[in-house]
């Protein structure tokens, strides 16, 4: 098996695969050997554009639409990928949506939405994959997408940090439930990755604001791309992952291993803790 088809064989559902991490994910899936079930909300021209490719590389590829809101079609949505493909070995939750609100703002209906969306269509979507796994004694693997968010505080991302910390943690326990029936469980927390929704939600956003604000920001100078995520999903979910189970994965350019009292992390401090304690050199 070459190097760039180390999915070979898999039949894999890419949820919330129309745009940004899911998409890439999907196409990167594909290029790597998988047959690809695409997972669409509303707009299904870039998801068209990706079965299209798929298929052209000899992949076995469609896109159905969910309403993730909506549990049945939530868990409709494996049910058709698992008629499609005959199975469903690889699945990868990527479906979201981001959301902040200052916490007193919050009502009990974005509560509800946010929790139907990010994680309980997740979960049930997972058990229906699973279990027709286990019915057919197969191995499989499953991937969620969470957040640095999950792990790090920021004002205003109460509600969605909650869904992104439950997904960790049902990922870990769910991870070992799972593991002695063939079946591997991990997620991945990405940090910046620049993708549509910036330029869609912040006014004034380009490129070249987000070149700015993550060189300054973060280790690696540059904001991630829905290709770093894609290229960590296809690795999790290939042989070469077998045996780690139950892991997050941090993607995230060293952004949550900065600690955030260092004011400017490329230039040598001008001050010096424990003088007269330890030698000067």
């Amino acid at each position: 098996m070459t190097e760039r088809m180390k999915l070979h064989g898999r039949k894999a559902l890419i949820t919330g695969s129309d745009t940004g991490i899911g998409l890439e994910i999907g196409r990167e899936f594909a290029q790597q050997g998988a047959d690809v079930v695409f997972h669409y909300v509303q707009d299904d021209s870039a998801v068209t554009a990706a079965v299209e490719e798929a298929s052209s590389l000899g992949r076995k590829s469609t896109a159905f639409r969910a309403d993730f809101n909506n549990l049945d079609e939530a868990v409709g949505l494996a049910e058709r990928a698992v008629e499609f493909l005959g199975t469903v070995n690889c699945l990868v939750n990527n479906a979201g949506v981001t959301f902040n609100r200052p916490f007193m703002q919050v009502s009990p209906r974005q509560f509800e939405a946010m929790f139907n969306i990010n994680f309980r269509a997740q979960y049930f979507i997972t058990q229906k994959v699973v279990q027709q796994l286990l019915r057919r004694g197969e191995p499989g693997v499953v991937c969620n997408v969470s957040s640095i968010h999950a792990l790090q505080g920021a004002p205003e991302h109460s509600l969605y940090a909650a869904t992104k910390g439950a997904i960790l943690s049902y990922t870990r326990s769910l991870a070992v439930e799972l593991a002695h029936r063939g079946i591997r469980v991990n997620s991945i927390a990405p940090g910046w990755v620049t993708v549509e929704n910036y330029f869609n939600s912040i006014p004034g956003f380009t490129e070249e604001v987000a070149k700015a604000v993550t060189f300054q920001a973060i280790p690696t100078a540059r904001g991630g791309t829905p290709s770093d995520i894609a290229k960590l999903a296809a690795f999790l979910c290939s042989d070469d992952a077998s045996y780690i189970v139950g892991q997050t994965i941090v993607a995230d350019g060293g952004t949550t291993a900065l600690m955030s009292l260092v004011s400017d992390f490329r230039k040598e401090s001008v001050h010096r803790f424990g003088v007269g304690s330890l030698p000067d050199t």
